[in-house]
């Protein structure tokens, strides 16, 4: 009985981390784009009025790692706008229900592209399925449910920034290697020319008549 009770507890645990995963992803929305060189890119999200959204925002390559953002409202009103930023977070409610439409733009770059990573979240996360729907007190199951659903989002914040850290800190050891070994083949090249250089001229140091030897022909 013992090892049937375990075996139904993992089944549960594993039920509780699934509905963690589909709920961290079902109200919420993580891509990273490439944003061209002297252009810029909208992406649109419908909100209802009074819903609160969370923007964030982080260039992980390209330049001065910099983009111009800007948030507006179905009717236009600028709600956030950020110049030359390389990461930032920005909290709302929605005044009113429509379209909203978030810019980033690379038009003051006129040959580096740049890797964006953006998190767009819209209300609320919600509970897990049979959490809310009785008055009573939670069970030590359902407690457990929402320690490891708050416990996995964490996790998976921690790991999107990581990673994020992660391939900024690559592109830049790249670039560093490409810099050195760059540095490296110019340096060799010098090297070879000023060798070459010292070769040729004491062979025309040898090579030459001496004097006495060119006036002893002279007077012959």
């Amino acid at each position: 009985m013992h090892l049937h009770a375990q075996r139904w507890s993992f089944v549960a645990v594993s039920l509780a981390i699934l509905l963690c995963i589909s709920c961290r992803f079902g109200n919420a929305v993580e891509f990273t784009f490439d944003l061209a060189d002297n252009s810029e890119d909208c992406f649109y999200e419908e909100v209802r009025r009074n819903t609160t959204c969370y923007l964030e925002f982080q260039v992980s390559a390209g330049g001065q790692l910099d983009v111009d953002v800007t948030l507006t409202s179905p009717h236009g009103k600028v709600l956030y706008e950020q110049q030359r930023s390389t990461f930032d977070s920005h909290q709302f409610t929605a005044e009113e229900t429509g379209v909203y439409k978030v810019c980033f733009s690379n038009q003051f770059s006129s040959f580096s592209h740049k890797i964006v990573y953006v998190d767009f979240q819209v209300g609320d996360e919600p509970a897990l399925p049979g959490i809310d729907e009785h008055a009573t007190v939670l069970t030590q199951m359902e407690t457990s449910s929402q320690s490891i659903h708050k416990s996995l989002n964490d996790i998976l914040d921690a790991q999107t920034h990581h990673r994020l850290s992660e391939s900024k800190g690559r592109r830049r050891a790249e670039e560093l290697n490409e810099a050195v070994n760059m540095w490296s083949v110019l340096e060799t090249a010098i090297v070879m020319i000023i060798g070459i250089g010292q070769i040729v001229i004491l062979r025309s140091l040898f090579s030459n008549p001496k004097p006495s030897e060119s006036r002893y022909n002279q007077l012959r």
